[in-house]
């Protein structure tokens, strides 16, 4: 706390001085002159903060200026008469409190701006270090220095009491909570910036002003009730604690939001107080509020919270709910300090919803409401179960919005008005019982509160020890409710009423202080402003949206009223005086004020926006968002005069004040058009066809956005203003220089920095709506708008240039006023005080500014200076209405919140204590008026849409007299023609004009033909798609009832009797009964899926055969191709194979032997062993024989096969189904070919009678007997007829049902219906009657004439006299006739009788066919309500299922688990096993080189047996098992002789590392090693060990979660088991009818058949039958099985007797075998072994194998000698052709020589005449000396290869393979490793040349 204002000043009243200065708003400003002086330095220090409380905000010659952030704070004025407490603490108290204010410097220091879930510990975890200073319990603020006072500009003169707030009408119902009761007699509500606290009593206000003046978001009380909390709106807004009554501050809590707190709540001790902020930073705070401390904060959620409580059981845990979200906080105690952890509910499955009411229940549960109306139950974070009500109802028709536990009960309230209450713990234990999560429950008592209610809150107190309820209604009302639910309830009460939500128009009365308002409620309401009460309401169907009270020049009285609706009615109503009206006998009037509805017309189509009567009283002007301004004549009655239509939605409407000369209307619309039209005259109208005016002169000003130049130029101005400072600062600085005496030197200018560019011009796409307007002088105006063009008053003028289109306009105004602080807070309402020339505005932020204006002219000058006030809230309360009274005193505003103020206006309250309201008085007469008709249907046609309904309606009638006229004429005409045709047919023939003649001219005709058929063709193509629509829905009807028919009722009728039979009606089977008939069997298919897959096996089998066969082939070919083995090696195989056969034989006897003792010892039976088929015989015996369980027993347990689900069931109705459908559609085609019977009999009898009267025609007619009527078919026989028609008969039907419509007409209009009804009750026309009976009936008339015609040429032949030939021959022919005749009747006669009898029988099937098909008809009835009932268990039965057939399958996934661990434990005994062994090998082997009698055995034991410490990390504890299996292993090499623990134990140092002297190296290395090798296999060992704990730890624990299991499968089948019993019962309780003849009822009582027959049991005949019979084959069967056991006793006697006779019979023998064994071996033997290892067939193998080595080595020396013979034989050859080769080279050396000596001896004896040059010697020479280099060199390589032969110690690593010439050169090959083994000295040298042919290579 930064200063204490313990010691003020003496504080200044603003009416002192009539002035207050302006103060600076802020916590950041020092508003205390007298504050606390003391030396500490941490106050010092501490004194500027921002977070420290200030207690006066009383500062002389401040020089800031408020911004728009902060101008709440400049509001706050308490009425006079409600003073609030402003002393000081005492005197003596002061001191103490001095000491406590230092805590406030100490109390927040931390950084409170932390991050998003961050939580902060209290002040003294931060700063242990410190001495806490608490403040003083009794220490308290001053409500003066706190609360926010208007602003007012400085030096304005403006007295700071200009406006005293007087009274406040609304409500803000809209608010979640805006209701709160400190006692029975105070209601707390929440007023835009102010608290107000009503009286309910006296009905008086009292006022809390907000110390911010930004508004107030919450407030909430202290359970002692007390305290009570209000959180504040605005920039770092407090929470204040006032102390209850007194209202003084008690607390102020700073820094828990940024912007606004949204709800707190006290915890149920009510030391710890917990709230919550809006966006941007959604706070979440907890404040130990006594001490003004932060103890914990974090940020809630990062959207809209709505509300936060405590637990009322647990404070350490809160609750947060909000938009789509419910979150659950505890405070818990961390390393860190005190923290506060939130966890997110989440909903799963349900839907997600915004939470608004919700409650805490004692064992940590939470309730919460739905949008849906719902409860939901939250437990651990999640939802437990959705509450609703009986059949799924919600518990609420819309969000739940309020939930209270009172008294062991949970209250929840609902916006549907109604108020329930739940059983607590019901809904406590609830829980979910299916997979929809919903529990239905019903309240035990609800009330309902009205029609059209809506509750959001309720708030309980106690008056006169009895509970009562006050709750907030929505829609605009506090109720009282008593929630006692007793005989003594009453009913609930509406104590306030007001509007709902924002006012949308306000006026007040010209004469009187009468205030009238309306709003989106649909009310109107009127209110006297000087009593503070509201007179009157009136209730209409849509809302209002305007409103005005009619000037006194209107109505005098000043009680006229017009007033718009939302659907575009305007109502005049008039408000008066009840008590002015004559009243009846046994009548009073104590009402104040009535409202009676004058007169309601509908001028527009929508919203009616403005209303504005003519300053002469004469025309009323009403606007609409429809564009249009229509205008009345102002009379009695108000009469139209016409409408205009305007460029957009009109905004406002004004007329121009008096001081104009002309009257004219200036009409504001909302997209930026303003008009001017003069007012229209009645008389200058024409409104006989349309309202609509047309020649009235308009002016138009389409406003163009300037506010972006404006800026600009103002940039411009501001940068060059900074040049020029900055040039004059430099200017100063060069003349101080000089005058100093410096010289300045001259610099390079520097570079100027770059300027910013201007921004560029803005205009707004959609222009900015204008707000309001008023006139200035005439064709100027003043505008105000919103959106980017706010800011500004505008100066516009209506130009005189007139454009066509108004939209292409762009016209800018002349003059624009900057208005302070609008930029994004326009003026919404403008109105001004004439007498003390003052202009109110109502600003969007819902703050009052008042201007003075010095004259009447607005200018910069006058509007700097302005007071402003916040009254409204800051958020949503723009002022939508602003007036003062009709004499200036008072002031009125209404704002979007719902609020209403009234205000004083510069004079005390006091002064109007005589002021009163005057309530205008009745008009005379007006209690004998009628009611005026009021317009109730909102989609009724307005003024001009009947105007032109009426038009429209005038020229049709006109048209239609003209078409009657045309008709007459026509008719004379063709009445004229007619009488002209007659007369032509009275002429004689020859003088007659023919037809053709009348035709003046043909084409005439011809044309009217075409006209005709194109006509036709247009009619068709218009009616085509009504046509193609109808024969669509004819096509639908056919589809629907007819084609899904498979049999029509067909009634075929007898001929002679009136028997007669029908067909069932049947409609065809759906497809999936089809489908199932066409789907093939499971037992089919799966056949032929296995002879498929024989099919593949056996190709596969062939075709493996062919391989194999082919592989065989192949090795025959093979072996045939290979060459034969030796005879020895072939009688050796043989040998062993038969050694083999025979060693088999003997191996596959004694197996079959042993195979066979096994399968004897096999079927030898145990003791306790039992016949399976005994067992089996046994099982079926306990399941089918002898039980005679009922399903209604309770120990009935439904046996697997017999379980029925609605799978099942549902197989059984459509099997039944398909059998009803086949005997009834056999039954049907019996009749239809009954019917074609008939059918075929008619035509038989057609033509016996057409025979019979030519038969007749020749007898005479005495003798002629009566002809048999030929049976006709019913027009029921053939139903398919009635579908068959033409034109004709549709022609036909179409005049009769227009004939029926013209009747029913007639009969309707007439009123002697009667007479009508009984006229057209006649018989049918002949027309009319049924062509087949006109057929019937024109038959015999036609026989008749065809008679007498044969009759008349009878008589004509009998004219001549016959001969006696001729009489013989007539008599001949009349016998045979009459036999003819007779013959023919009786046929005619049997083909009736028999058809009759045919269907007699099949009627009488039929009738038994009936009696199956009701049968099946019940039983189908039965089994589909099985059905049912099977379909709502089969949701927990199938979980059931599901949870049994879960459990298996985790029981199998145990078991395989178990098993293979079972397994892998096996391998590991296995593997360790196996290295016990390795380590016995191991010592055994170190004990086999030690040798014996080795002196070094001791120590090398030691080396062998030290122990080694790993170089990995040995466990520190080991388990017992392991320990055991070392002791066991010591256990195991004590045995062996080797005692490591003794060994190791020896105090005997000795080095291992050295082996010691004497002792063999190797041995010693040897031990090394082994040793390193056992504890290789010891660390394999141990890990084994290791691995098969763990696997016996792991099948231990799955062993107990098997047997765990185990026991939740048989309780769940147990579970099943019982549900499948209830699931009986539930079968069990329907009704089953089964019909029975008195002689199958065989149940009687004393003889007699008894009255109830409950206790009888119902069987089929065959099932009796079967018991009875089962009576009989059980007494039978029961004596056969005695008999059976008697021989069984027998047998088993004996079996016994002869088992022990074998017995000594084994012994005995096996004794002699033994005995006989000794005597010849010496002991026992087993002849099986012996047998099966006479013969070592391996050694056998084995030797034939080495035989065939043998060979096969033998043969391959055999070649390779054959090779080498080749090999020498060619080397000798290659020597003999070397050998010549020398001698022929030595010869060549000796010629050699000789010649040299030639040559030698010539040289020295050359002639003269060989001294020349010759050429044949050079050439010959050449030639030799050629030859000698070659012989030469011949020579050296012969050499060099004889050398190379030659050498003894030489040998040859290769040898030639192949020799082949090509191309002139050698290969050479190496050959084969069996080739190189032969010695190089066997074979002499080779020379290349003596191999090739060819020539020798050099």
């Amino acid at each position: 706390m930064a200063e204490s204002g313990l010691r003020r000043g003496p504080r200044r009243s603003g009416r002192d001085t009539g002035y207050r200065p302006r103060q600076l708003p802020g916590p950041s400003a020092r508003r205390g002159s007298g504050c606390l002086e003391t030396g500490n330095a941490a106050m010092e220090a501490a004194a500027g903060k921002e977070d420290m409380p200030s207690f006066s905000r009383e500062q002389e010659g401040a020089d800031e200026k408020s911004v728009e952030g902060t101008q709440a704070d400049q509001s706050g004025v308490r009425e006079s008469k409600t003073s609030l407490p402003t002393e000081s603490p005492p005197a003596e108290e002061q001191e103490e409190e001095v000491e406590q204010v230092e805590s406030d410097t100490e109390s927040i220091e931390g950084d409170l701006e932390e991050k998003d879930n961050s939580e902060v510990a209290s002040e003294a975890q931060k700063t242990p270090e410190k001495v806490e200073k608490k403040i003083s319990e009794t220490f308290f603020y001053n409500y003066d220095d706190i609360y926010s006072r208007p602003f007012v500009t400085e030096d304005s003169g403006i007295p700071i009491n200009l406006l005293t707030l007087k009274y406040s009408f609304g409500y803000d119902c809209t608010r979640s909570v805006n209701l709160l009761l400190m006692d029975s007699q105070t209601l707390l509500y929440i007023a835009g910036n102010q608290v107000v606290l009503l009286d309910l009593k006296t009905k008086s206000q009292r006022y809390l002003r907000s110390s911010s003046g930004g508004g107030i978001g919450f407030m909430t009380a202290h359970p002692t009730e007390q305290y009570f909390a209000v959180g504040e709106k605005g920039k770092k807004p407090n929470i204040i604690i006032y102390d209850y009554p007194s209202l003084r501050p008690y607390r102020i809590l700073r820094d828990g939001t940024e912007k606004a707190y949204v709800f707190g709540d006290f915890n149920n001790a009510g030391t710890l107080l917990a709230s919550v902020g809006s966006s941007p930073d959604y706070m979440l705070t907890i404040w130990d509020w006594k001490q003004e401390k932060i103890v914990l904060r974090s940020k809630a959620f990062s959207q809209d919270v709505y509300k936060v409580t405590f637990s009322a059981d647990n404070e350490e845990q809160l609750t947060t709910s909000g938009a789509g979200h419910i979150r659950f906080w505890k405070m818990a105690f961390t390393f860190t300090g005190l923290k506060l952890q939130g966890a997110l509910g989440r909903f799963g499955k349900t839907a997600v919803t915004d939470i608004i009411g919700y409650v805490e229940l004692p064992d940590g549960k939470v309730i919460s409401g739905t949008e849906w109306g719902n409860l939901l139950l939250w437990e651990g974070g999640l939802i437990k179960v959705e509450l609703c009500r009986a059949g799924h109802k919600p518990c609420h028709s819309g969000p739940v919005s309020q939930l209270v536990l009172d008294e062991g009960e949970l209250v929840t309230v609902g916006k549907d008005g109604f108020i329930r209450v739940w059983n607590f713990e019901t809904i406590d234990a609830a829980d979910s019982v299916d997979d929809t999560g919903l529990l239905e429950v019903e309240p035990m008592n609800e009330l309902h509160v009205g029609r059209n209610v809506s509750l959001s809150f309720m708030s309980k107190v106690h008056d006169c020890g009895q509970p009562v309820w006050y709750a907030q209604d929505t829609n605009g009302a506090i109720w009282k409710l008593d929630l006692t639910f007793s005989n003594m309830t009453r009913d609930p009460e509406c104590l306030y009423t007001f509007h709902s939500g924002r006012i949308e128009a306000m006026s007040v009365s010209p004469i009187t202080y009468l205030l009238a308002t309306t709003a989106l409620d649909r009310s109107v309401r009127i209110y006297d402003f000087i009593s503070n009460s509201q007179l009157s309401e009136m209730k209409f169907k849509q809302g209002g949206t305007a409103l005005t009270w009619a000037p006194r020049v209107v109505n005098p009285k000043g009680g006229l009223i017009a007033v718009g609706f939302e659907d575009g009615v305007v109502r005049i109503i008039e408000v008066y005086d009840p008590k002015g009206l004559p009243v009846l006998a046994g009548q009073t009037n104590t009402e104040n004020a009535k409202i009676n509805l004058k007169q309601a017309f509908k001028p527009h189509a929508t919203a009616v926006t403005a209303l504005a009567y003519e300053r002469n009283g004469d025309v009323l002007a009403t606007g609409s968002k429809d564009k249009t301004v229509f205008f009345f004549a102002v009379e009695d009655e108000y009469e139209p005069i016409g409408f205009i239509c305007v460029p957009g939605p009109v905004q406002a409407l004004q007329w121009s004040p008096p001081s104009h000369v002309k009257s004219m209307l200036l009409i504001l619309c909302e997209n930026g058009f303003a008009l001017q039209v003069p007012m229209p005259l009645p008389e200058e109208q024409d409104t006989v066809s349309t309202y609509q005016i047309k020649n009235l002169p308009m002016q138009y000003f389409h406003f163009y956005s300037i506010k972006s130049r404006i800026k600009l130029e103002e940039e411009i101005a501001l940068r060059e203003k900074k040049k020029q400072e900055k040039e004059k600062a430099k200017l100063e600085w060069i003349k101080q220089q000089q005058e100093m005496g410096k010289e300045i030197e001259e610099k390079e200018p520097e570079e100027e920095p770059k300027e910013e560019p201007l921004p560029p011009l803005y205009i707004p796409e959609e222009p900015s709506p204008i707000l309001c307007g008023f006139y200035s002088a005439p064709g100027k105006f003043w505008l105000s708008l919103g959106g980017y063009d706010s800011g500004f008053l505008y100066h516009c003028e209506f130009s005189n240039d007139h454009q066509d289109d108004p939209e292409n306009r762009k016209d800018e105004p002349f003059e624009v006023i900057p208005i302070e602080d609008t930029d994004n807070n326009p003026i919404h309402q403008i109105s001004f005080c004439t007498s003390s020339l003052l202009m109110f505005c109502g600003m969007q932020s819902g703050a009052l500014r008042v201007y003075p204006l010095q004259d009447k002219d607005l200018s910069v000058n006058t509007l700097k200076e302005y007071w402003s006030f916040n009254v409204h809230d800051n958020d949503y309360g723009q002022v939508q209405g602003i007036c003062s009274s009709y004499d200036d005193r008072f002031l009125i505003t209404c704002g979007g919140d719902g609020n209403i103020f009234t205000f004083n206006i510069l004079s005390p309250e006091d002064v109007h204590k005589e002021l009163k309201a005057k309530i205008p008085s009745p008009r005379s007469g007006l209690e004998k008026e009628k009611a005026a008709e009021d317009i109730e249907d909102p989609n009724a046609y307005n003024i001009e849409e009947v105007k032109q309904k009426k038009e429209y309606e005038r020229i049709m009638k006109e048209a239609e007299e003209k078409k009657h006229k045309k008709r007459e004429e026509l008719i004379a005409l063709r009445h004229e023609f007619l009488f002209l045709l007659q007369k032509n047919q009275e002429l004689p023939k020859h003088m007659q004009l023919h037809r053709e003649q009348y035709e003046m001219d043909h084409r005439i005709f011809e044309e009217l033909d075409r006209q005709t058929a194109q006509r036709i063709q247009l009619v068709q193509k218009e009616l085509a798609w009504e046509h193609e629509k109808h024969l669509i829905g004819l096509q639908k009807l056919q589809n629907q009832f007819r084609d899904s028919l498979e049999f029509d009722t067909v009634v075929v009728h007898a001929i002679q009797s009136n028997h007669q039979i029908s067909t069932y009606r049947l409609l065809a089977m759906s497809e999936k009964y089809y489908q199932d008939k066409e789907r093939p069997s499971w037992k089919r298919t799966i056949l032929k899926r296995a002879w498929k897959q024989a099919e593949k096996r056996e190709i596969v089998r062939e075709t493996r055969h062919a391989r194999i066969f082919e592989g065989e082939a192949e090795k025959l070919k093979t072996s045939e191709v290979r060459k034969p083995t030796t005879h020895y090696i072939e009688s050796k195989h043989e040998k062993i194979r038969r050694i083999v056969e025979k060693s088999d034989k003997v191996k596959a006897k004694i197996m079959k032997r042993k195979a066979e003792w096994d399968e004897l010892y096999k079927s030898k039976p145990s003791d306790d062993y039992e016949n399976p088929k005994d067992v089996e015989d046994i099982r079926e015996a306990q399941e089918n024989m002898g039980c005679y369980k009922l399903k209604t027993a309770t120990n009935y347990r439904v046996p697997e096969h017999k379980r029925m689900n609605p799978e099942k069931k549902v197989m059984q109705l459509t099997s039944l189904e398909v059998l009803i459908h086949k005997r009834k559609a056999n039954m049907n085609k019996e009749i239809m070919s009954l019917r074609d019977l008939k059918v075929s009999i008619i035509d038989e009898i057609k033509r016996l009678v057409q025979e019979l009267k030519s038969i007749q025609a020749a007898l005479d007619l005495s003798e002629c007997l009566p002809l048999p009527l030929v049976p006709q078919l019913h027009p029921d026989e053939v139903p398919e007829k009635k579908f068959e028609y033409d034109s004709d008969i549709l022609l036909k039907f179409k005049e009769e049902q227009e004939a029926k419509a013209k009747l029913q007409k007639q009969l309707e209009g007439s009123l002697s219906s009667h007479s009508f009804r009984h006229g057209f009750l006649r018989v049918p026309s002949i027309k009319e009657v049924d062509p087949v009976a006109q057929v019937a009936g024109a038959r015999p008339m036609k026989i008749e004439s065809s008679v007498v015609t044969e009759q008349r040429k009878v008589f004509e032949i009998e004219k001549a006299e016959p001969t006696e030939m001729e009489l013989e021959i007539l008599k001949r022919e009349k016998i045979k006739n009459l036999y003819l005749q007779e013959t023919l009747i009786k046929k005619v006669n049997a083909l009736v009788i028999n058809f009759d009898a045919e269907l007699r029988f099949l009627r009488h099937k039929k009738l038994k066919l009936d009696v199956q098909m009701k049968s099946a008809d019940l039983r189908y009835i039965t089994w589909y309500e099985e059905l049912l009932i099977l379909k709502n268990l089969e949701k927990h039965e199938n979980l059931l299922q599901g949870r049994v057939s879960t459990l298996l399958s985790e029981q199998e996934a145990m078991q395989s688990k178990l098993n293979s661990y079972l397994a892998q434990m096996e391998d590991r005994k296995c593997e360790m096993a196996k290295l016990q062994e390795c380590k016995k090998a191991l010592y055994a082997n170190f004990q086999a080189s030690l040798g014996e009698n080795n002196e070094f055995a001791h120590f090398l034991t030691k080396v062998l047996k030290k122990k080694i410490k790993c170089v990995e990390k040995k466990e520190v504890g080991r388990e017992a098992d392991e320990k055991d299996e070392n002791e066991e292993e010591n256990d195991e090499e004590s045995s062996l002789g080797i005692d490591e623990e003794n060994s190791g134990s020896e105090d005997e140092v000795f080095d291992d590392s050295v082996c010691p002297k004497n002792c063999n190296e190797a041995l010693f290395r040897n031990t090394i090693q082994l040793r390193q090798k056992r504890l290789d296999i010891e660390k394999a060992l141990t890990e084994e060990k290791k691995v098969a704990a763990n696997l016996r730890k792991k099948y231990n624990a799955l062993a107990k979660k098997g047997k765990v299991l185990e026991t939740s499968l048989d309780t769940t089948e147990k579970e099943l088991e019982t549900f499948q019993w209830e699931k009986q019962q539930r079968l069990n309780e329907l009704c089953v009818v089964v019909p029975l003849k008195l002689h199958q009822v065989e149940y009687l009582v004393n003889g007699e058949m008894p009255s109830d027959f409950s206790q009888a049991l119902v069987f089929t005949n065959q099932s009796l039958e079967y018991l009875q019979k089962r009576i009989v084959d059980l007494r039978n069967e029961k004596i056969m099985q005695r008999e059976i056991y008697k021989k069984a006793q027998e047998q088993h006697k004996q079996l016994v007797q002869d088992k022990k006779e074998m017995e000594i019979k084994i012994r005995r023998l096996e004794e002699k075998c033994s005995h006989l064994m000794m005597k010849k071996f010496g002991r026992l033997v087993d002849f099986e072994a012996v047998q099966a290892h006479s013969v070592n067939i391996r050694v056998e193998e084995l030797e034939v194998q080495i035989m065939e080595k043998e060979y096969v080595h033998s043969q391959e020396l055999k070649q390779w000698e054959e090779r080498i013979l080749a090999l020498q034989q060619q080397l000798m050859k290659l020597t003999k052709e070397n050998t010549s080769k020398l001698q022929q080279l030595n010869q060549f050396c000796l010629e050699k020589q000789q010649l040299e000596t030639k040559l030698d001896s010539l040289k020295n004896d050359l002639g003269a005449e060989f001294q020349g040059t010759q050429t044949t010697d050079i050439k010959e020479k050449a030639r030799l000396e050629s030859r000698l280099k070659h012989m030469a060199r011949d020579t050296a390589l012969l050499r060099e290869e004889i050398n190379l032969l030659s050498r003894k110690d030489g040998c040859l690593r290769e040898e030639l393979a192949l020799l082949s010439r090509k191309d002139g050169c050698l290969f050479l090959q190496p050959a084969s490793p069996q080739d190189s083994e032969t010695p190089a000295d066997t074979f002499p040298g080779l020379t290349p040349e003596v191999v090739t042919n060819g020539p020798s290579v050099p």
